[in-house]
């Protein structure tokens, strides 16, 4: 029986699973790195233990720390979660060799299946050799890991040299492990996956579909179980597939077999060798607790010999600290607030006042909603992200909401490409007309002395925001007969709360101050000094930081004085496990290189001036 589990990860995931062990009677170890010292998953646990540095690779990469730890902390199993280790064959196998009970799969079974390209072999499919015009487009793909690291579409023969050495260092910073391989890029297909879940006794269960297509950078944003429309034989098919896969290898725990469906057929992608971050949905349909059936599992018990039967649907939802609409680059800063309706399941590794940093994933949390159907699903996670708390960085909620309630996605047609389709429209903004005055009147307000509204006559104010990128100016006054404000009748001004009457119809507005950054309802506005600082102009063709990270590489041979094309790739800043590249803006000549490779930088950093020809 384990007494004491560790978990070799961070984040959600660790919570998640130390809720289960509350449950069972089983005491908790956590590790974290320095960056991730207070962080929550650090303090919830029974015990924590320190990896000295701050990097995935000087800390949750490290496999004999962790095993150090664990045998430090009195731990007598580890819990890999996802991503990191958990489909490190080589850490398994230390875990095991320290005396310790593995929450996971044979290493055999690791070693077989968690390398894209050896499970492919292993199904029977090979993949591309030298790449030809007719093999285009094709997917370039890391052999290790997942959650969308290391892959790159490539649509031109000439990009490939690129996206390779792109891919292989991401796939490395990500995964320690800079294998890639290149397959046919399948266009407008549905990316669909199996859970299953097997014992040591010889019961492998296909627990259902999910359908997982939503995806930003091949990252998943929304997934959701059962997968909807699919035909009864397709279904019996994947079932078996993902039961072969699992049989071929002698597979023990929980795993998920993933397929990309086209034109009625199952085209197998990969078997993830762990827990998916989006177990929640098959969870909430069939009733169980897949990280309870890991560690059952993994002390003997026998599985019953037929699996659950599925129980309504259920979405998930992935909230990220990121722009959506500035090529979804990643955000940090104080998350100072999230709230979600209780009619909903939330997973997250923040709470109010955590750092949101740069060193990991952008995931905030998932929220999970389940319902007799999908449309019932469907209306119930929309609305409770609608009704969300959420203050902080940019977040790419309002993409959420939007999504869920598109007409493609709610006839459940939609594909891998929904994004690159639709992203214009999702994001296009919406801000509220009226979130601007409201901030105004709770900001003069919570600055009045005695805490109200002297009743005189009084000239107009005026305050200034910035919001949805554009500056707004708002203007009320103080008469006798009460406030007056642009477009509006004043029911209640409070430092708080806001209640404007619009057309007849009152309409509250909860206001929320931290510093010049507004919240007013979930409008994020920024307030701006009523007489703006003459400020330098900066050089045309200059490149700014769009995010926090690190230079990662800079382009062979570039330097002041060399001669670019648009749209070349100049340098790569790698921000939250992802690299992004920064392109010259103009046809021209490099006038300034401002950084060097290693050289950390804040978001509006200049790193970089293209000047163009007179």
């Amino acid at each position: 029986m384990i007494s004491t589990l560790l978990v070799a990860n961070r984040g959600e995931i660790a919570r998640r699973i130390f809720r289960t062990c509350a449950e069972l009677g089983i005491r908790t170890v956590a590790v974290h790195s320095d960056a991730d010292e207070n962080a929550l998953h650090a303090r919830v646990a029974d015990t924590a233990v320190r990896l000295t540095g701050n990097t995935p690779a000087e800390t949750y990469l490290r496999g004999d720390l962790v095993v150090k730890a664990a045998v430090a902390a009195g731990a007598d199993a580890v819990h890999p979660g996802y991503g990191f280790l958990s489909e490190n064959a080589d850490f398994a196998r230390a875990v095991l060799d320290a005396g310790l009970l593995w929450i996971g799969p044979p290493p055999a079974a690791i070693e077989a299946m968690a390398s894209k390209t050896r499970a492919k072999e292993l199904m029977g499919i090979a993949p591309l050799g030298d790449v030809t015009e007719a093999d285009l487009p094709v997917l370039v793909k890391a052999a290790a890991g997942g959650g969308g690291r290391g892959m790159r579409i490539v649509r031109r023969l000439d990009e490939l040299g690129t996206a390779l050495e792109g891919a292989r260092a991401e796939a490395a910073s990500a995964f320690g492990d800079g294998e890639v391989f290149v397959e046919p890029y399948i266009e407008r297909g549905r990316h669909v996956e199996v859970q299953i879940l097997a014992d040591t006794h010889g019961t492998v269960w296909p627990l259902g579909t999910r359908d997982c297509s939503l995806q930003r950078r091949h990252q998943k944003v929304i997934e959701e179980a059962p997968a909807p429309g699919l035909p009864e034989g397709l279904v019996k098919e994947l079932y078996a597939l993902a039961v072969r896969a699992a049989r071929s290898v002698a597979y023990v725990g929980a795993g998920t077999v993933e397929f990309l469906v086209a034109d009625g057929r199952a085209h197998f992608l990969e078997m993830n060798t762990r827990l998916q971050v989006e177990h929640p949905v098959t969870e909430a349909v069939s009733g169980i607790d897949l990280v309870a059936e890991q560690l059952r599992v993994a002390e003997g018990h026998a599985l019953p010999l037929d699996a659950p039967r599925a129980r309504g649907h259920a979405i998930e939802a992935r909230l990220y600290a990121e722009d959506p609409a500035r090529d979804w680059a990643p955000q940090t800063g104080t998350l100072h607030r999230l709230a979600v309706p209780d009619s909903v399941r939330l997973d997250t590794g923040y709470t109010d006042g955590d750092e949101i940093g740069v060193h990991y994933d952008a995931m905030l949390a998932k929220v999970v909603a389940h319902a007799p159907t999908r449309t019932e699903a469907l209306r119930k996670l929309a609305h409770a992200l609608e009704n969300t708390t959420l203050h902080g960085p940019t977040t790419n909620r309002d993409l959420l909401v939007r999504s869920l309630r598109h007409e493609e996605f709610t006839a459940a047609r939609m594909d891998t490409g929904f994004y690159e389709r639709h992203l214009t429209e999702l994001t296009a903004p919406a801000p509220d007309p009226y979130a601007p005055l409201a901030a105004a009147l709770a900001d003069a307000h919570g600055r009045s002395r005695f805490g109200g509204w002297r009743n005189v006559p009084s000239q107009p104010q005026t305050k200034r925001y910035l919001m949805a990128g554009e500056e707004h100016e708002v203007h009320y006054r103080q008469t006798r007969e009460g406030l007056t404000a642009d477009g509006a009748r004043v029911v209640h001004a409070g430092a708080r709360l806001v209640v404007l009457e619009v057309d007849g119809v009152r309409r509250k507005f909860e206001v929320s101050t931290y510093g010049d950054q507004v919240h007013v309802n979930n409008t994020a506005l920024t307030a701006l000094p009523r007489f703006p600082d003459a400020k330098a102009q900066l050089a045309p063709g200059s490149l700014l930081a769009p995010m926090p990270g690190t230079v990662v590489r800079v382009a062979e041979g570039l330097a002041e004085g060399s001669a670019v094309e648009a749209g070349q790739p100049l340098l790569w800043l790698e921000a939250m496990k992802m690299q992004h590249q920064i392109t010259a803006p103009v046809t021209g000549v490099l006038s300034e290189l401002r950084v060097l490779v290693g050289q950390q930088v804040e978001p509006g950093s200049l790193l970089a001036v293209v000047q163009a020809p007179l």
